[in-house]
């Protein structure tokens, strides 16, 4: 059984530009989200996700998965992301400004760990981002990455370690500056 995302997929596969459309449209708020939490910057992530977009539609008669185009495009955003950021020889940040629309819980509402969050190394934070802001399973983001599973797992388990850790010593300091003041 195809989805209407499959099936927009498939027209789109046969050259139909209106369902490519569509597609974009559908996908377009978490390319941003992405792309964002990635360059940090409204401009470079446009850039990135625009070139995406137009490497995507070039190439989508490759798509050999119809269910999979999300984790395509996406893997392509992040190549183009990470291709802007050696070009531009930036830091890598995550935004704390982008809502999720559909997540009950938001980053943004915790400012200690999203603080934390943009204090970890790139591969941690970009796994950190996939799995809970974009909600993708470990093997996705593995395909996304083009990394083993054991390898995100292992980022992830590195990754909340670092967050437990800066969160903790956060908490132990806040609670001396409240003592001594």
């Amino acid at each position: 059984m195809t989805t209407n995302l499959e099936h927009l997929v498939i027209k789109a596969i046969e050259g139909d530009k209106d369902a490519f459309c569509q597609l974009v449209k559908e996908v377009e708020p978490s390319l941003y989200r992405i792309a964002y939490s990635i360059l940090r910057s409204d401009e470079d992530c446009l850039d990135a996700a625009q070139e995406a977009i137009m490497k995507a539609y070039v190439s989508i008669h490759t798509l050999k998965h119809p269910q999979y185009f999300k984790t395509w495009l996406i893997r392509i955003l992040i190549r183009e992301c990470t291709a802007l950021l050696k070009e531009r020889n930036k830091v890598v940040a995550l935004n704390s400004d982008v809502k999720e629309p559909h997540a009950t819980y938001h980053l943004e509402d915790n400012l200690e760990l999203n603080n934390a969050i943009r204090n970890l190394e790139a591969d941690h934070r970009v796994v950190i981002t996939l799995f809970y802001l974009q909600d993708l399973s470990v093997k996705d983001i593995a395909e996304i990455i083009e990394q083993p599973v054991g390898t995100v797992k292992s980022r992830l388990s590195r990754a909340r370690n670092k967050l437990k850790e800066m969160l903790s010593e956060k908490i132990q300091v806040g609670g001396l500056q409240h003592e001594q003041i």
